[in-house]
């Protein structure tokens, strides 16, 4: 039914209740087909009607004043979206739902808005969209487009590979070798720059001794996450060698086993 003006939605069912079920009230049908075409025949005449106070008909109305007003219909199906503020990190990665997704890596530290559908990450900045991946359930964790990552990355990004080698290597040598193995477990050493900053953080509270047993025991294990690395670091003290039993001393003041026989 045509509803000039934009009427409310509650008198147009009351005007539909009044002119096309009263109307109808009396007739039987046999069939769904048959009740539709009543109800179109209805409408129709309801449409046509000329209004006496306005001298046009509502379908009038609508083809002159509504119809040229009205927007096209969207070009795609209407798909839910959860909309998220992030931080790009040192690695040129957002995170969403446990996993990770590239941006250009000259937005590094940029606060950058995600938009989440069940199939795609969106990642706009200013605006303006900057990334686009295909949303991740399962497998590798890191979604990394090339075009984000170029050789001359370096040059832009404050952390580099050698830098975590070096703040390691001031721990001790079992340490800057777990940092390697950890760089050297990713696809891109890139992708490895937020574990080595967790790890050294963890590592900020122990004495180096500590921190050289717990990195030896990572590697050893292929524990190259933070997880993993934490639970080695509470877990150490149990893990440590303790003093076994002290040898019995020798005092003649000590009664041997032949003393009871």
């Amino acid at each position: 039914m045509i509803m000039p003006d934009k009427a409310k939605v509650e008198n147009g069912v009351r005007f539909a209740q009044t002119c096309i079920l009263g109307r109808l009230r009396r007739q039987t049908f046999f069939s769904l087909a048959e009740a539709n075409a009543a109800i179109a025949g209805a409408l129709d005449r309801i449409n046509d009607h000329v209004m006496r106070r306005l001298g046009v008909s509502r379908r009038h109305l609508f083809e002159t004043v509504e119809k040229p007003a009205l927007s096209g219909l969207p070009g795609e199906d209407y798909e839910f979206a959860e909309w998220r503020l992030a931080r790009v990190s040192t690695d040129y990665h957002v995170e969403f739902d446990r996993f990770f997704y590239s941006v250009p890596h000259s937005l590094i530290r940029q606060q950058v808005d995600i938009r989440a559908t069940q199939r795609t990450i969106e990642i706009f900045h200013r605006g303006k969209r900057i990334a686009i991946h295909q949303r991740r359930y399962g497998g590798r964790r890191y979604g990394t487009i090339p075009d984000h990552m170029p050789s001359s990355h370096r040059r832009y990004a404050e952390w580099t590979p050698d830098r975590f080698r070096r703040w390691a290597a001031s721990i001790g040598p079992q340490t800057e070798g777990l940092i390697v193995a950890i760089l050297a477990s990713r696809p891109h050493p890139e992708q490895g720059f937020r574990t080595c900053l967790g790890v050294l953080r963890l590592y900020r509270e122990l004495r180096h001794d500590h921190a050289e047993a717990v990195s030896a025991r990572a590697v050893e294990i292929g524990g190259f996450t933070c997880k993993s690395i934490a639970a080695l670091i509470a877990n150490h003290k149990a893990a440590r060698p303790t003093a076994g039993p002290g040898a019995i001393m020798d005092h003649a003041n000590l009664r041997g086993p032949g003393y009871f026989h």
